[in-house]
């Protein structure tokens, strides 16, 4: 289905869902899910309701402004200082987003579960249409609920600690679970993911997940996890089936022409419910991804508020494509920032990541999973299941190979915690300003000796918030005060530190 279709319909579930989560609670006149979903189109358009609740721009906002992805811009007004001087708390937007926003994904994708129960296909044609529609509600939900794992469970790693509540049903408004472990989410999350697998007609697809979306969700869940074994498998086949892009392809890639190398992207088009610019400098904002640092366009002139760190612009080379992606050409740059007395106005680093598309500035397809993610997953993989250090390296080099456009020299590792370090390096610039940076600081960063480490001017002329330690307890989000009001009991299980 192309985007218009999925406009259209998107208004379905939300009809749905609007007055109670429960479908067993069937008054007259009223469109609950047993009377909407009547038959297998009735729930492939339902399904496309609940992608539209699906958005990563809280995620690619959070990573950049508490890392080390930004820094303030000339222009700013003030938007994202709390979270750039890293006070994260119960009360933080960041908090309750992540949290309703991935229970509410669960919820509507459970609900389409549950009402596809009550549908019989009427011949194998259906069949397979409606074990597809399924195969993604559950991979949707998969998820949500590693979102959910990844940022509130302080150890992904370890399944005695304490995650999210596992809600796999559809619970009644006052319902106030308490917090399952960490090993009872990944329970609910790997069996999602197998009845997704088993469902899956499709092996590939941009923007629908198919069976090697799904594997993508579980590459990266296996790394969550450090199942390194698992994550190596599926992220080799992905990448031998998805080509890293040439530097052509990879420009065209960000302004939404090529998907040479997209495993799986959330589309985003002009009058759809993400065409505006949000709240500009909350992590809720929504709305088009490069209004996460702008409010007009990516341009010297277009109002940015955030701009590119500078620790991570010297990290790049002026020839290497993802330099032309990241950074605007109305940039200035000043080679001697440092000594200068107005460094803030004399060296503007313009993010471009979200350049836009269909004319529209700051809105860009969201790229979910994309094959070079596979790659740096593999290279971690390949440290840590037998500290092939050599192995590693020769995947650094075929990226950067890709990415400068010529052979780069083949790097050299002298331990493992170097090694995790490089590839620590190459995630940043590679994946930056697309939700991963904190993630893999909490993942990754003490084994490579790496945390948040922004430029010192940058840091400095804002409020000296410079460096914050992989360890710190803030990178696990805390349980928001909003369910801990509604919830009592969820209270006395609050993550450490908060």
């Amino acid at each position: 289905m192309k985007k218009f279709s999925k406009i259209l319909f998107v208004g379905l579930l939300t009809i749905v869902m609007g007055c109670n989560d429960a479908i067993d609670i069937r008054q007259p006149g009223r469109l609950d899910a047993l009377n909407a979903f009547q038959s297998v189109g009735d729930i492939q358009q339902g399904l496309l309701s609940v992608y539209d609740d699906w958005d990563i721009t809280p995620e690619i906002a959070l990573s950049a402004n508490f890392t080390d992805e930004v820094s303030i811009s000339f222009d700013s007004g003030g938007q994202g200082f709390a979270l750039y001087d890293f006070v994260l708390n119960a009360g933080s937007t960041a908090a309750s987003d992540f949290w309703v926003r991935n229970y509410r994904l669960n919820n509507r994708a459970t609900i389409l579960i549950s009402a596809a129960a009550n549908i019989t296909p009427a011949d194998a044609t259906e069949q397979a249409l409606y074990d597809d529609t399924l195969a993604q509600a559950h991979a949707i939900r998969a998820y949500a609920n590693l979102e959910l794992l990844t940022y509130f469970s302080p150890d992904p790693t370890d399944d005695a600690t304490l995650a999210a509540p596992v809600v796999d049903f559809i619970a009644p408004l006052d319902y106030q679970p308490l917090r399952n472990t960490t090993g009872e989410l990944w329970d609910y999350i790997n069996s999602d993911l197998t009845m997704a697998s088993s469902l899956s007609q499709v092996q590939s697809d941009a923007t629908f997940l198919s069976k090697d979306g799904i594997n993508a969700i579980k590459a990266r869940a296996a790394l969550t996890r450090k199942d390194y074994g698992t994550a190596a498998s599926l992220s080799s086949q992905l990448l031998s089936a998805y080509p890293l892009a040439n530097q052509a392809q990879y420009q065209l890639m960000f302004l939404d022409a090529d998907n040479t190398e997209v495993i799986f992207k959330l589309e985003r088009t002009i009058t759809d419910n993400y065409d505006g610019q949000g709240a500009t400098g909350s992590v809720a904002a929504g709305g088009w991804a490069g209004a996460n640092f702008a409010f007009v366009n990516a341009t010297l002139t277009g109002g940015s508020y955030f701009e590119m760190d500078r620790g991570l612009f010297n990290l790049m080379s002026p020839s290497d494509i993802r330099y032309t992606v990241s950074v605007a050409p109305t940039s200035v740059i000043n080679p001697n920032y440092a000594t200068d007395p107005d460094p803030v106005n004399s060296d503007i680093l313009i993010i471009q990541k979200y350049p836009g598309s269909e004319g529209k500035p700051l809105m860009n397809d969201l790229k979910v999973f994309r094959s070079s993610e596979m790659l740096l997953i593999l290279a971690e993989s390949r440290v840590a299941t037998n500290n092939d250090l050599a192995g590693a390296a020769t995947l650094i080099k075929q990226i950067r190979d890709a990415r400068l456009g010529t052979a780069q020299g083949l790097p050299s590792y002298s331990s493992a915690q170097e090694a995790y370090a490089a590839i620590l390096d190459e995630r940043r610039i590679e994946l930056c300003y697309e939700g991963h940076r904190y993630k893999d600081l909490k993942r990754l960063g003490a084994a490579a000796n790496r945390g948040v480490n922004r430029d010192v001017t940058d840091c400095t002329t804002q409020s000296g918030a410079c460096t914050l330690a992989a360890t710190d307890f803030r990178f696990t989000l805390a349980i928001p005060i909003i369910e801990i009001n509604a919830n009592n009991g969820i209270g006395g299980q609050q993550n450490p530190g908060y």
